[in-house]
């Protein structure tokens, strides 16, 4: 896509003329569109009508028949994106893709971009001799919510890192704290035989608003002067998740139990007298190629990174946050004062948050974090993986081996048929899917069934449904750090509840829920869509 298709276009609203409820005739019996369900467009109609006499907003005849047709708007994605097509054959992600280590705060503002722009600089330095003998600048362009929000997040730092040759899960962090210290450094950049000079200037903050093919669209730019040697348009859709335009997914080995439901997954288990952690292994083993010690090597490997983020986030005794909110950090203190708590179960509950806040903390602060599903929700997981290991109930690493391959089938089925994107599907897809997979990881480290491991990550996404993506400043801090904390008790309390029902009569399944949160991203406003546009992201106030 051009330059000029990626500015935005403004958009004329139409004024429409006011009709609180339309004729009596149209109150009583309104025009029902043909294809619609009779009863459904009734019983809303009445709704929207019934509101509006108590509210006193009046609603005109045209949008109220609109509203009751209940017709969700138009997708935002473009249907050319891998993680669109993917959607239609069995789940392909494995582990090593998913749980990623990188820089936080954010795993599409951050860890993406940074990977993009260290893979255009890869492809750069393969360039012809000839081609790049011409180069003057390297250029990348931020669109949608990374321009929107991307100065909160710390993109441009994140960016410029990947553009000079450093790695997402390798860069020192302080190295990125340095660039917010000191904005007008400037890097050389050998690209064959010609060393180009690049600065956070060469980041640009472009158009939020327009048709893109994803709310993160960016274009790295290789340019001689005005006119460009080499450029390619880039999509950070969610998780640290990268594709291009163009792209094609690495060609991968059919599972052995191919699944695209929990459904299928679980059916898979029971039919086969396995566990749900032991379908996954078998799908990661045939699908990586990787034998079944390296992808336990790689889960102690992110295990062993999620505890240290908390020690490293508790050790941290009081200090303030990086950027305008002046956020103090509290979890040593939460922890401090859990301990001392006499009530064992609200010393339980304040630790747990405690673990959370203190990883969550570390990423706000943009030190290195893990993707469980995303850096916005990189306090939930390790709170857990922490909590029943060595920080409090010492279960042996094996069986934390098998939650974590539980809780990454979750996140792989939200990845596959909904988002975990918070620029798509809100908050929702970050710390309801965080809190779902900590569910299944809590129920597959007791070893329960394959039913209890499905209502426990049921139950903790039902209840983070609608959740908004509304950061204050753009900065993963207000309302995203507690908001951690939140999600790891609630995922305590959905393996609570999952594991003393009569798991027959769980009413709701998890394909269900998954389905509800995608409807509910493509409804949502696209204000709450980590854009700092609505809620709290407006409703409070700096001093």
């Amino acid at each position: 896509m051009s330059e000029n298709n990626l500015k935005s276009r403004n958009q004329t609203h139409p004024a429409e003329a006011e009709d609180p409820l339309g004729s009596p005739e149209e109150v009583i019996t309104p025009n029902i569109p043909s294809g619609v369900d009779r009863r459904t467009f009734l019983m809303r109609s009445a709704l929207i009508g019934a509101t509006a006499v108590i509210t006193g907003h009046p609603v005109s005849a045209q949008e109220r028949a609109n509203r009751s047709v209940g017709t969700p708007p138009k997708p935002a994605l473009s249907p050319d994106l891998n993680v669109v097509k993917q959607q239609k054959g069995p789940v392909l992600t494995v582990i090593d893709e998913f749980y990623k280590v990188g820089p936080g705060p954010s795993s599409s503002h951050t860890i993406g971009p940074m990977r993009i722009t260290y893979d255009f600089y890869q492809r750069c330095t393969k360039l012809p001799a000839a081609q790049l003998s011409k180069a003057t600048a390297l250029k990348v362009h931020l669109y949608g919510s990374l321009s929107a929000t991307g100065k909160g997040h710390g993109t441009e730092r994140a960016a410029l890192a990947g553009l000079i040759g450093k790695e997402p899960a390798t860069v020192d962090p302080a190295f990125l704290d340095s660039l917010r210290e000191n904005p007008e450094q400037s890097f050389p950049v050998k690209l064959g035989d010609k060393t180009l000079t690049v600065t956070l200037k060469d980041i640009v903050y472009d158009a939020a608003k327009g048709d893109f093919p994803h709310p993160n669209t960016m274009r790295a730019v290789l340019l001689a002067g005005d006119t460009v040697l080499y450029e390619l348009e880039y999509y950070s859709v969610g998780g640290g998740f990268i594709e291009w335009k163009g792209y094609t997914p690495p060609k991968k080995n059919p599972p052995k139990y191919p699944y695209a439901s929990m459904k299928e997954l679980r059916q898979h288990a029971e039919r086969n007298n396995l566990s749900i952690p032991q379908v996954i292994l078998a799908n990661e083993v045939v699908v990586s190629g990787r034998s079944e010690d390296e992808v336990y090597a790689f889960i102690d490997k992110i295990t062993s990174a999620m505890v240290n983020t908390i020690k490293a986030g508790l050790a941290v005794q009081e200090d303030v946050l990086p950027g305008p909110i002046k956020l103090h950090s509290k979890a040593a203190t939460v922890y401090k004062r859990a301990m001392d708590d006499s009530n064992q179960s609200d010393r339980g509950i304040g630790v747990l948050s405690a673990y959370a806040l203190a990883a969550s903390e570390e990423n706000g602060r943009g030190h290195l974090v893990i993707t469980a599903p995303t850096c916005g929700s990189a306090g939930v997981m390790p709170s857990l993986v922490y909590g029943l290991g060595e920080g409090a109930r010492k279960l042996p690493q094996d069986k934390i081996r098998q939650g974590m391959l539980a809780a990454a089938a979750i996140g792989y089925l939200c990845k596959h048929n909904a988002t975990l994107s918070a620029a798509e599907g809100g908050c929702q897809a970050e710390i309801g899917v965080a809190s779902a997979m900590a569910a299944a990881l809590i129920a597959a480290a007791y070893d329960a069934n394959p039913r209890v491991i499905e209502n426990a990550a049921e139950s903790a996404l039902e209840h983070h449904l609608g959740m908004t993506c509304d950061p204050v400043a753009g900065y993963v801090q207000v309302p995203c750090i507690e908001r951690c904390a939140f999600g790891a008790v609630k995922a305590w309390t959905a393996w609570a509840i999952a594991s003393n029902e009569i798991e027959s009569r769980h009413r709701i399944d998890l394909d269900a829920t998954v389905a509800a949160m995608a409807q509910t991203a493509k409804e949502m406003n696209s204000k709450y869509k980590e854009t700092s546009e609505a809620g709290l992201a407006v409703s409070v106030t700096l001093c």
